[in-house]
């Protein structure tokens, strides 16, 4: 435990997993090879740049993407405290470290190199922790700024064989924090004040001049740089799903370049990567793979399939990536079979969010129905599909005049209806109907090819038809 308890804190072991995987996300990506031109454009979230380096180069947009590079980043929450409850938070980030290879040369001085043997040139990166507290009553006086700093470091030693040696670099940087509190509208339901928390965090170092490119600029950056906040005797209420009395007040919560989340009620996430709340990682995954987007067992067996050449180069790459591939080779046939999939219920008991099917017993896409052109169309009526000219997905076009079978009559959250569709004649059909995978279309760029309704109806009615139609048995 830390001097100051934020690892005892209830999730925050759960967000601090979670945080890990952020920190290196895209740090070296498939098939884990310098050459490999992915890990040539490194760093994609998260990224604070020196001020003026970051101005220069116009980098100064606020809005929430951390793909977005800029030289602050700013997190907005709401959390309900009382006045000797202690805001805690932890800022992680990585910190370049350039990793050059030296060959000896014939009078004994050194000369650097892009490979000396083995040893390969590289920007390697090491992660940094700063913490930072704060009590309520602090903040409600007035914004309190801290200072941060990360010192330089440079080292050398010998390659094996005398062949040169390697030296390692960091540069150094310098951080700034700024923590305010304001009182929001309205109240707990048990009377307790709400508070909107702004953590600001600031690339306060001076950097490289303007013209330098971005890979040398990157050295003096905080990259995927995130923040974890905790308030004991407090709560943080959700951004993404508040409850009513703190919807306004959540409405006006603006970050930029991250974005907060809950791990339980006492601990915040605010990553660069968008999450949901309480976020977890998947008990089967063996490890990070540094590509979240990917599914750990078919990037398992692709990093099986790297010839010795290319393990090589991956292992002289980057520790990291000899790290994975060393877990990747130690897997069992058992370990490779758990990673196949799992089946879990994708949200907790208790009563089903706005945008989930469950939440409204009238809407029901298997049995709604829509009237088009005087017929009623529903799951299993046949249609031809006639895309609009203007408006349409260009591709929607090709399907001018071919037939389709209705899958589903659905609604948006605006109250449209569309239908879900599989064209007769593909030979896949079948399976995007296992899969669930459909074309979807407006019920006006449809013609029903069933009869039509010997008394049509009208509108609400057919928008709403849940049960069985007139002449079926119920």
């Amino acid at each position: 435990m830390d001097a100051n308890g934020i690892d005892a804190v209830p999730g925050f072991r759960a967000a601090l997993a979670v945080a890990d995987a952020v920190l290196y996300e895209g740090y070296l990506l498939y098939p884990y090879r310098r050459s490999s031109p992915k890990n040539q454009v490194r760093w994609q979230f998260g990224v604070l740049l020196p001020e003026p380096w970051a101005r220069a180069h116009g980098l100064e947009g606020g809005g929430v993407a951390g793909s977005a590079e800029s030289w602050w980043q700013q997190t907005e929450c709401l959390l309900v405290a009382p006045a000797d409850a202690v805001v805690r938070g932890r800022v992680r980030f990585l910190q370049v470290r350039r990793r050059t290879p030296e060959e000896r040369l014939p009078d004994g001085g050194h000369r650097e190199a892009d490979r000396v043997g083995e040893a390969l040139s590289f920007d390697e990166a090491v992660p940094r922790e700063l913490d930072v507290r704060a009590s309520v009553a602090e903040l409600r006086a007035g914004e309190k700024q801290l200072d941060l700093r990360v010192p330089g470091f440079e080292t050398v030693s010998p390659l094996p064989g005398s062949a040169g040696r390697t030296r390692w670099r960091e540069w150094p940087l310098r951080a700034r924090a700024r923590l305010s509190l304001t009182t929001c509208e309205g109240a707990a339901p048990d009377g307790s004040a709400l508070f909107r928390l702004r953590v600001r965090l600031e690339n306060a170092g001076g950097g490289p001049s303007p013209e330098t490119p971005r890979e040398e600029a990157l050295r003096h950056a905080l990259i995927a740089c995130h923040t974890l906040l905790t308030v004991p005797g407090g709560r943080f209420v959700s951004l993404l799903e508040p409850p009513d009395w703190a919807r306004e007040a959540a409405r006006g919560c603006v970050n930029a370049h991250t974005y907060p989340v809950l791990s339980g009620d006492q601990v915040v996430l605010s990553s660069p990567i968008l999450l949901y709340d309480n976020p977890r990682i998947a008990p089967e995954s063996p490890g990070d793979l540094h590509d979240a987007a990917e599914i750990d067992e078919i990037l398992s067996l692709r990093t099986l399939t790297l010839t010795d050449t290319e393990k090589r180069e991956a292992r002289a790459t980057d520790p990291r990536a000899a790290a994975i591939l060393d877990r990747v080779e130690a897997m069992t046939p058992e370990d490779l079979a758990r990673l196949h999939g799992a089946a879990r219920n994708p949200r907790p008991a208790g009563p089903a969010p706005w945008w989930h099917p469950e939440a409204d017993a009238s809407v029901s896409p298997a049995t709604d129905a829509v009237e088009v052109g005087g017929t009623l169309v529903r799951k299993g009526s046949r249609v031809r599909l006639r895309p609009r000219l203007r408006g349409s997905d260009p591709q929607d076009m090709f399907l001018d005049g071919r037939t389709a079978l209705v899958e589903a009559v659905l609604l948006d959250v605006d109250g449209a209806r569309h239908l879900a569709v599989t064209l007769e004649d593909d030979p896949a059909a079948e399976l995007n109907q296992w899969y669930g995978r459909y074309r979807y279309f407006a019920p006006e760029e449809t013609e029903p090819l069933d009869g039509p309704l010997t008394e049509p109806l009208d509108e609400p009615l057919a928008e709403t038809l849940d049960g069985p139609l007139d002449g079926e048995p119920a």
